[in-house]
């Protein structure tokens, strides 16, 4: 193998590496123990290693949150063989919920502040794409007119959000609850209740 291709994929290698041991430290220790130094104890390589690879903790925890988002995205996808599209969508508000409650502080830096509204945004576009497919679909399927298609997406996200901050009172009740909560708009925009969207 020609030198070239073995430093990338050792390189390829070492920043993988770094992401699993942030997440792994986030994932069990919460974001204040997410340090670039602890990361390169975790790993094992000297801080300025990491810093080849992410030129600071905001770098390093933009990548978390694309992370974060793709692994969403994997576990989300399971709902997708589903034919009915209604079933199909409360699959979808169960299956945000409990991914929000399996990985609450990967979730929380996926929606927290720790990284700029946009940088969260175009990482979270996969997601937001899927969800305007399945919306889409679901219109089409029940013949619905939504006056404003991207704030209904918008309603949809920012509820399944709102559903999966009450973990507290159990995840199993808070899946439930996005459930209803979708269940009762999808019905809501169905039977063309006044709305603006």
């Amino acid at each position: 193998m020609p030198t070239g291709a073995r430093r990338a994929r050792e390189r390829a290698s070492t920043r993988e590496r770094i992401i699993e041991a942030a997440l792994h430290v986030l994932e069990s220790e919460g974001p204040s123990a997410l340090t670039m130094r602890r990361i390169a104890t975790d790993v094992e390589y000297t801080a300025p290693v990491v810093y080849q690879h992410f030129a600071n903790k905001d770098a390093l925890v933009l990548e978390l949150v694309a992370h974060g988002h793709r692994l969403m995205m994997a576990e989300l996808g399971q709902a997708a063989g589903e034919p009915d599209i209604d079933r199909r969508m409360m699959q979808l508000a169960s299956e945000y919920v409990r991914f929000a409650g399996e990985h609450p502080y990967l979730y929380q830096v996926m929606n927290g502040n720790a990284v700029d509204a946009e940088e969260r945004r175009r990482a979270a576009a996969p997601a937001i794409a899927v969800l305007k497919e399945l919306l889409s679909t679901w219109s089409d399927t029940h013949a619905v007119v939504l006056a404003d298609f991207d704030e209904a997406c918008d309603i949809i996200w920012g509820t399944l959000y709102g559903m999966a901050s009450l973990g507290a009172l159990g995840h199993e009740r808070a899946r439930r609850l996005a459930q209803q909560a979708l269940r009762t708009l999808l019905l809501g925009w169905r039977t063309g209740l006044p709305s603006s969207v």
